[in-house]
């Protein structure tokens, strides 16, 4: 584990290095300040991506979840 590794708490809002608040309650490690302070903008960006990917969307065409014969609806 490096020395220079930042952690973005949940519980404060604000970037810790390795001593902070528990793993639990914080994202990381981030490799810089200026990242781990980023850390919910990051969250928020991958959440939209995933929410618009169409390999993974459970509203579409074929989005069973293929219980009634036993085999997937691809």
């Amino acid at each position: 584990m490096s020395e220079n590794e930042y952690w973005f708490c949940l519980t404060h809002h604000t970037v810790e290095g390795r001593d902070g608040c528990k793993n639990a309650d914080r994202l990381g490690p981030y490799a810089s300040s200026a990242e781990a302070s980023r850390a919910l903008e990051k969250v928020e960006e991958r959440n939209e991506e995933w929410d618009n990917d169409p390999k993974w969307n459970d509203d579409g065409p074929g989005s069973g979840d293929g219980i009634t014969d036993g085999t997937p609806d691809n």
